[in-house]
């Protein structure tokens, strides 16, 4: 196993729940033939992102790799334990998970001579993958009039689900944002809202009141990630609000979440969940409980992002995703070989990840 370190800018500093992203600094995970008892022929590549807060520090994930297996910058390449992967705890060290697993999936996939969607569909059982996904654009905050010209845009470009940043200004000032977008862009385009955990019970209780007239296809976390009993009686009130919850997975887990009856939608990030494979899984269990997933990233850099296309791609009918990210960064590794068009991102069809592409990589 090799270890690439990379740092990457983001183009502007992206404000979260858990404050500012300005950078996003990982690792490239490279595996050889024979790697962790698997017979392949091919060498695969991963990806390992951290982001404190949804997963391990970048010092942590570093470490856990090391510790499976011997890995140096320089290049050398030495065969990883047969429970390498076993070996790291997705509840711990997610984003070291995701980097290993993803690299010996690629690796799989390509000596199969499938795409990387294909080998994750067989694996839960699914039919064939799709051959593009629906994606989201993200709409920042701002006055009324830049969101309202940046949703404008947006539709523009072709897509027909929008992601409305919400949560950083007053309950009347976001509710007049979103009206003023309802208006502007119709019936026809799907409005989800993100409060990133900016609310108290009593304001989502309210808001759910004055955002039921507006079709929302779904309103974000709206509650502090610890709170699923609040996010549950919101849904108890039988508004039509449907709730998604994202941080929730992270702090909670899913199973808490699917247990608590706290969400209508999930939104699933491969790099905090510990992996294209799990994450998948995940999704199944969310279908099973009636529950629909969305899967989104944590801006994570090329590679992992093509991942999480062709995890998207597997889940059978999935809704608009959160995979048109690639912007948000100043540079990446590679070309992307997913370019966001008319509100949908192809699913690359070669072996693997997406074919030769990232071949210069590691």
């Amino acid at each position: 196993m090799r270890l690439r370190p990379f740092s990457l800018g983001l183009a502007s500093p992206l404000r979260t729940a858990r404050g500012p992203i300005d950078r996003r600094e990982g690792f490239l995970v490279a595996v050889g033939p024979g790697v962790d008892g698997e017979s392949v022929s091919v060498p695969g590549l991963g990806e390992a992102t951290p982001l404190p807060g949804w997963t391990e520090s970048r010092s942590a994930c570093e470490a856990a790799l090391r510790e499976v297996g011997t890995a140096g910058d320089d290049g050398g390449d030495e065969a990883i334990a047969d429970d390498a992967l076993s070996r790291l705890d997705p509840a711990e060290t997610p984003a070291a998970r995701h980097g290993l697993s993803l690299a010996l999936a690629d690796a799989t996939a390509s000596d199969a001579g499938c795409s990387l969607a294909e080998h994750l569909a067989r694996i839960e059982g699914f039919p064939a993958p799709a051959e593009t996904v629906p994606v989201n654009a993200t709409i920042g905050d701002a006055d009324p009039e830049a969101t309202v010209d940046a949703a404008e845009t947006a539709a523009e470009r072709g897509f027909d689900c929008l992601k409305i940043k919400i949560g950083a200004r007053s309950l009347d000032a976001d509710v007049e944002r979103l009206r003023a977008v309802r208006r502007a862009v119709g019936d026809d385009v799907a409005l989800r809202a993100d409060a990133n955990g900016a609310w108290d019970r009593e304001t989502a209780r309210e808001a759910v009141e004055r955002l039921a007239t507006l079709d929302l296809a779904y309103l974000e976390q709206p509650l502090p990630a610890d709170d699923l009993d609040g996010a549950a009686a919101l849904r108890e009130r039988q508004i039509d609000v449907p709730i998604a919850l994202d941080e929730s997975l992270a702090s909670r887990g899913l199973d808490a979440v699917l247990d608590a009856g706290a969400a209508d939608a999930v939104v699933l990030k491969p790099m905090a969940l510990g992996g294209p494979d799990r994450t998948l899984a995940a999704s199944k269990r969310a279908r099973a409980a009636g529950v629909e997933p969305v899967v989104t990233t944590t801006v994570d850099a090329v590679v992992a992002r093509t991942a999480a296309v062709h995890v998207a791609a597997a889940i059978p009918d999935v809704p608009p995703c959160g995979l048109a990210t690639g912007s948000l960064l100043d540079a990446d590794l590679a070309p992307d070989p997913c370019p966001v068009s008319e509100g949908s991102v192809p699913v690359p069809s070669g072996p693997g990840l997406a074919g030769d592409a990232f071949d210069d990589l590691p």
